[in-house]
């Protein structure tokens, strides 16, 4: 059955994935962006240009939705990024939570993962400086904030190390899944592409098999 869904950065690398993922499945889609010159028209999406990190006005916007999801980052190359993840990441949640939507589906990071038993990816000192804001930012998040939430039914979904290489890829429609360790393959390389990580979220908004964790999908 077709799900009525409130995206979150929907221009961005991951957000355009997932736009292109729920509208080829049929979901009909509201997409908040910045700029609405930047999102190609597209059929079942209602662009909304609007700021998704005020709670009141993502109430109102979500408000009916069967979930949000949000591919929120404020931006890389953001000299603020990591203040602003941090600052803003809660306001999507209490938004999502005022406008009373079952569930609320999170494009996580990887740096959470543990690597070996008692160390994150994040703290390795393998990933290159520029990532480490948004990296610490969004993990933080997750553990210290999200962790913690029990009034909506929520998931963050941390993707392999290496998310596409940042480029578009190709959808093979295969994917592992797991839960708070690092998936690698055979070779140790730990991939997947951002059109099977976009089918992977989607698959959990249409068949609902996590509830309030982490889970990770790779190849």
């Amino acid at each position: 059955m077709a799900k009525n869904v409130l995206l979150i950065g929907a221009t961005g690398f991951v957000g355009s994935a997932l736009l292109n993922e729920l509208v080829n499945r049929g979901n009909q889609v509201t997409a908040i962006v910045r700029d609405v010159k930047r999102l190609a028209d597209k059929q079942n999406v209602e662009v909304v240009v609007a700021d998704a990190t005020d709670p009141e006005s993502l109430a109102r916007l979500a408000a009916g939705k069967d979930a949000v999801i949000s591919a929120y980052n404020p931006g890389w190359t953001n000299p603020r990024q990591y203040e602003e993840t941090l600052e803003n990441y809660p306001k999507i949640v209490e938004g999502a939570k005022r406008a009373g939507v079952e569930r609320l589906l999170i494009v996580g990071g990887a740096g959470t993962l543990f690597v070996k038993p008692g160390l994150r990816l994040m703290d390795t000192g393998t990933l290159p400086g520029a990532w480490i804001p948004g990296v610490k930012s969004l993990g933080e998040f997750y553990l210290n904030t999200l962790m913690k939430e029990d009034e909506i039914d929520w998931i963050f979904l941390s993707p392999a190390a290496n998310l596409g290489n940042l480029q578009p890829g190709t959808r093979t429609g295969k994917y592992r899944v797991g839960k708070d360790d690092l998936l690698v393959d055979e070779k140790g390389d730990s991939f997947i592409s951002v059109e099977d990580y976009a089918m992977a979220m989607v698959d959990e908004l249409e068949t609902p098999k996590h509830h309030k964790e982490r889970f990770t999908v790779a190849y």
